[in-house]
Parts: structure tokens; sequence; C-alpha cells
């Protein structure tokens, strides 16, 4: 197996942890993050003065000879499928696609085969670099299987590094479009008495509450105000429709990126999603606010009404401001076209 040696030395005030020490001062054109580094100290692959490092928590002292050797990046157990890619961007070290809609983002159980990944490793062949040691896309955020919309996917270690720093930091852009049932208004004084939920300027509704996994149901999130993760979303209201309005076209952007946080906190705010089978998607609606084809195609909505339509980032290697918009699916185009016609 072909290997790459890379050596340096420790610079002076080193951090007070050997994995921070290595990932501060490693050079740059090895494109080692942190996480590497690690799993390459827990490989015996890191020399400190001629001696193994075993421990990334161990103390290193300045002026200390670093050699680190480097195996190529072994193939996926992960197969390649030929599976058509909507893709939005593509450099050497990342690739922007639009999911559709019932795409799982990564395999798991249940979901073995048919997912993004797979897809990327057939699209992108040779061309992977290699993430933490195995030709693989870093996944460094997802969306769920039946929404459909925007998703970076790193190429290379140098990316996958940059690229999960601006979301853990939460500087990524993403805004969502959605359909909600009912009209998430400031005038309307039900949501006045929503915990967590407050106006901002320009009537945009403000969401904040800590996310955690249901104590019951391990499929779904819950609003909690206690322990969990922080979590804030923003919805402005794009368009209404019905007589009265009964369902509303908005625009949800997320400070925090939990999973399923825009569907659990809409629900939260009472403005479900139409469509999502898990927080309460189905609602029997006035018999005259809209058409009667409407209403019909309202409740065979077949998925969360949910789309990521705007990604904006920084390139992780170039630094270039990146921003991306796709247009609504299909099916929620012709969703919004019926209901439009009252």
């Amino acid at each position: 197996m072909t290997t790459t040696r890379v050596t340096f030395q420790i610079a002076e005030n080193p951090p007070g942890r050997l994995d921070k020490a290595l990932s501060r001062d490693v050079p740059e054109a090895a494109t080692l993050s942190r996480t590497r580094l690690a799993r390459l100290i827990d490989q015996g692959a890191v020399l400190i003065d001629g001696q193994v490092a075993s421990d990334p928590k161990a103390k290193v002292a300045e002026g200390a000879q670093v050699e680190i050797t480097i195996q190529q990046a072994e193939d996926s157990h992960i197969g390649p499928e030929d599976i058509p890619l909507d893709v939005v961007f593509e450099d050497d070290d990342l690739i922007v696609v639009n999911k559709p809609a019932g795409m799982v983002v990564h395999p798991a159980p249940g979901s073995p085969n048919g997912t993004l990944v797979n897809a990327l490793l057939h699209h992108c062949g040779d061309d992977l670099s290699g993430v933490g040691g195995v030709k693989r896309p870093g996944i460094v955020h997802r969306i769920d299987k039946e929404t459909s919309g925007l998703l970076v996917v790193a190429k290379s270690d140098a990316a996958h590094q940059g690229l999960a720093d601006q979301f853990a930091k939460h500087t990524v852009e993403r805004y969502y479009r959605a359909i909600c049932f009912g009209v998430p208004d400031a005038n309307d004084p039900r949501l006045r008495g929503v915990k967590g939920a407050n106006f901002e300027s320009g009537n945009i509704l403000r969401i904040t509450t800590q996310l955690a996994r249901h104590k019951t149901d391990r499929q779904r999130q819950a609003v909690l105000f206690q322990g969990g993760r922080h979590a804030v979303t923003r919805v402005r209201i794009v368009q209404p429709f019905g007589t009265p309005h009964v369902a509303t076209l908005v625009e949800c952007w997320l400070e925090t990126g939990r999973t399923h946080q825009i569907r659990v906190h809409m629900a939260h705010a009472g403005h479900g999603l139409i469509g999502d089978p898990v927080y309460g998607g189905r609602r029997k609606l006035a018999a005259k606010s809209l058409p009667q084809p409407a209403l019909d195609a309202i409740q065979a909505f077949p998925r969360q009404a949910l789309h990521a339509a705007v990604l904006g980032f920084v390139h992780p290697v170039s630094g270039d401001s990146l921003r991306f918009e796709a247009p609504l699916p299909e099916d929620m185009r012709a969703l919004l076209a019926v209901m439009g016609q009252g």
C-alpha cells in the first residue's frame, strides 16, 4: 500500500493536547483534520521525537519533531451505484447537489443502497481524494429522506474540515420553502401564547427551544426547554391560501441545524407542514376554504412539503463566497398551483 510521510516541528506555545498541537502545526498541504489526526494517533502512525504517540490528550513540547505516516486512501465499503444526480456545482474539493424527495443521504439499516452516497461514489469515481483515509464523500449535513433540495458534500479532507467548521459555527446560509397549515402571523393571538415563539420586526416568527429525541418514539424529535440542544428557526410568510387562509407558503431559515428542526418547530407553533407523516401533516380543512381539488391535493400530498431552496457558504479551500438556489420541485409547484385556483 502506498504511504506518504509528513514531517514538521511543533511551534512555540503549543496547545495542551497533542491532537490540538498537531492540528495547529501540521502543514496545510497535508489537509489533515483534527479528527483524522486523532485517528492516525490511534493507529500508531504518529511519531514524536522518534517515539510512537498513543494519547491524543498528551502534552507535547515546543520543538518536538513530528513524523506522520499516511496510507493512501482505501476504497469505501459502500458500493457505487449509477443513480442520476442533479449536480448544481462541482470542483476538485466539493459538490453541491439538488437531492430529490425520496432519496436517503447515507446508507443505514433499512436503507443499505440507493442513497446519495452510493450515487456520489459512482459519479465522483477517482476524483475523491479521501475523507478520513477512505475514498468516500464527506457528509457534513443532511436533509430528511422526503425533503428535497440542496446539499454540499466534501470530496477532500480539507473541504470536509472547512465545511464542518462552518456548520458547527452556524455560518452557513440555509433557506427552506415549506407549505404549512394556517398562517404564522403576528396578529394571531394564539401564537403569542406558544412558549418559545415570538415575533421580530417584519412579521418574522422566531421559534427558540431545545430539541431532543422523543422519550418513547425514537423516530421523532421533541421540544424541550431544559436539556437537549439549542435550536432556532425563523419563518416568513410568502403567500397564504384559502378563504379564510388555511395554508401558507413560508420561507424558513435556520440559525441552528438539528434533526427535523423545521418540521418539529412548525408543529410546535401549531403550523405543521402539509403531508408530514410524523408531526401531524393531516388536517381536515373547512369544506369551502379552498376548491375541492385543492383540498383533495392537500390530503393526498405524500411527503412533508419542505424544500431546501438556498445554500450559501465560503468555499473551504478557495475562500470564495458561494450561494446556490434550487427551484421548488414539481410536486410542491403543482400543489401551490391547485391551491391558487380559488
